[in-house]
């Protein structure tokens, strides 16, 4: 029995927003704007970001509503809007 070919990898948009598929990214809540944790899914075609939440849930969360974690070079954490990141994470901000 022949071997399948390997699946190729799909570029959805995702590596020019500075995103990567697994990343964990945090989102503001519609109705009381906290912020939750999500990992990122897939680029949707209407340009949010597919999720899924804590709760095993999928969403699909505009771009502006979604922060990316930074590591500075002394191991301390920092969260920055994804509109604010530019194309791809600027390392240097710290």
């Amino acid at each position: 029995m022949p071997k399948r070919p390997p699946k190729p990898v799909v570029d959805d948009g995702l590596a020019a927003m500075g995103l990567e598929f697994g990343q964990i990214v945090r989102y503001a809540g519609t109705s009381d704007k906290r912020y939750r944790e999500g990992v990122v899914l897939r680029r949707e075609k209407d340009g949010s970001v597919g999720l899924r939440d804590d709760r095993g849930r999928a969403r699909a969360i505009p771009v502006e509503r979604i922060e990316v974690r930074l590591i500075g070079p002394r191991g301390g954490e920092q969260w920055v809007p994804l509109i604010d990141t530019g194309e791809g994470l600027q390392l240097g901000l710290f």
